[in-house]
């Protein structure tokens, strides 16, 4: 595990200076940065330590840092700096979920005081964690990904073993499925978890300015192009760089990212020095690249590059065993982040969500628990069975009703059967006819009996 860390976050540079060296003073391992946007890209979930922001800043200010930062790790503490007008704000953050707050100007012992409750704070979440890794409980990549099919169990197996490599990573899989969740989780687990994790959509780089935001450029390089400036890739140093979308990177860039993958070298717009390049990089897809290489629209050397390592991240169609439990998980999620109670979801509501299409897959069905938690119109957990013919459709419902049962009712059987109104052996016979296992379908640590 990475040594215990203070993030500062200030867009002020004298104040961001002058902090940073009193907490040095003070024992503290603090890393100044400028932006909210470099503090999100080191503080991930396994991130030990504390983050300090500034609420006023340019892009990125603390309260949306806090909020971005809720999603990837909610028990990540953090303390905002806030004027003496902006109270009533910070007061708002912290029932959103900060820490805690301070106001300007602070003596630098208070801050500590704070810093040090913090930190000891996530020593104990992490120890914890580990604790519970230890115990045979959901570890964090599990608790991230969850699911007991056994296409989400293999994804998870391959995933902690590819993390443990520094090989670079093709990631494909449907709009919505969970791409960058499962490309943050294999930066997360890696050795470079310290480091920057960097995500670039590539299918939203203006085109005449891709080589710029990449690869960074000097003085004069082109119009308006003032100060020199650090592109993305070496933004990313030590750390990830996801590239997010690739198929979507017009060819003429893919062939100068080819070389970029093959010799770790990049060159900045308006020099000739090439600048040496210690990063990982992990890309994602929602095509098929073998099919676009086949059909011209992907270059073949920057696929193989690419695809050293792979992994499919399924659609909920092919686990539609897990959406009940992942609903309820992401019932649970929204309601910690929106500060409300948790809701119950009958039993049959839940097995209708299994039996729902979800094109947008996971991304969709969080925006229904979201919808569902915070009672906006339009949260009908019930609906149409898929599937064109009778027979299938009612099979599908019928398997699905019972997942949902075992699910909601933890993997206990006797109030599944009686819930339904059917006998234990129906109940049996059912599960065998189904494919249903209900180690599978419950909350049940992997390689834990049913």
């Amino acid at each position: 595990m990475t040594a215990p860390r203070i993030l500062l976050i200030d867009d002020d540079d004298e104040m961001r200076r002058s902090t940073a060296q009193a907490l040095d003073l003070a024992g503290f391992t603090v890393e100044p940065l400028a932006s909210a946007e470099e503090g999100l890209a080191l503080a991930g979930p396994g991130f030990n330590g504390a983050v300090v922001s500034d609420i006023r800043m340019p892009g990125m200010d603390g309260m949306t840092l806090l909020g971005r930062l809720q999603e990837v790790d909610p028990e990540i503490p953090v303390v905002l700096v806030t004027g003496h007008a902006e109270v009533p704000l910070a007061v708002e953050a912290m029932r959103r979920g900060a820490y805690d707050f301070i106001e300007k100007p602070f003596v630098v012992q208070e801050l500590a005081s704070v810093l040090r409750r913090a930190m000891d704070h996530r020593a104990l979440v992490i120890e914890n964690r580990r604790l519970r890794a230890v115990a045979g409980k959901r570890d964090d990549v599990e608790a991230r990904l969850p699911g007991r099919t056994q296409v989400m169990v293999d994804l998870r197996y391959r995933l902690r073993a590819i993390g443990a490599s520094d090989a670079d990573t093709l990631i494909q899989g449907p709009t919505g499925a969970g791409k960058e969740v499962v490309a943050r989780v294999l930066h997360d687990i890696s050795p470079r978890a310290g480091k920057p994790f960097v995500a670039i959509n590539c299918a939203a780089l203006p085109e005449a300015l891709i080589e710029s935001e990449l690869f960074g450029h000097e003085a004069g390089a082109f119009p308006g192009a003032l100060r020199p400036r650090y592109g993305k890739f070496e933004h990313a140093r030590g750390g990830t760089v996801l590239l997010d979308e690739i198929g979507q990177m017009p060819l003429d860039m893919q062939a100068k990212l080819i070389r970029v993958l093959q010799e770790r070298v990049i060159t900045r717009l308006g020099s000739n020095e090439t600048v040496a390049l210690d990063v990982r990089f992990i890309a994602t897809s929602k095509t098929d690249l073998a099919e676009a290489v086949a059909a011209g629209r992907f270059r073949e050397d920057l696929f193989w590059r690419l695809n050293v390592a792979l992994l499919q991240v399924p659609p909920l169609s092919v686990r539609r065993e897990d959406i009940p439990l992942l609903f309820q998980q992401l019932m649970r999620e929204s309601a910690a982040r929106h500060g409300v109670a948790e809701i119950e979801v009958p039993p049959a509501h839940l097995s209708a969500l299994a039996a729902r299409d979800w094109p947008g897959n996971v991304r969709e069905l969080r925006n229904m628990a979201e919808r569902f938690v915070l009672r906006i119109d339009g949260a009908d957990l019930t609906g149409p069975a898929p599937g064109a013919r009778l027979a299938e459709r009612v099979a599908d419902y019928e398997r699905s009703l019972i997942a949902g049962a075992i699910a909601a009712h933890g993997g206990r059987l006797k109030p599944v059967y009686e819930t339904l109104g059917i006998s234990r052996k129906t109940l049996y016979e059912k599960m065998q006819k189904h494919g249903l296992d209900r180690r599978l379908i419950t909350d049940a640590p992997e390689g834990e009996a049913g």
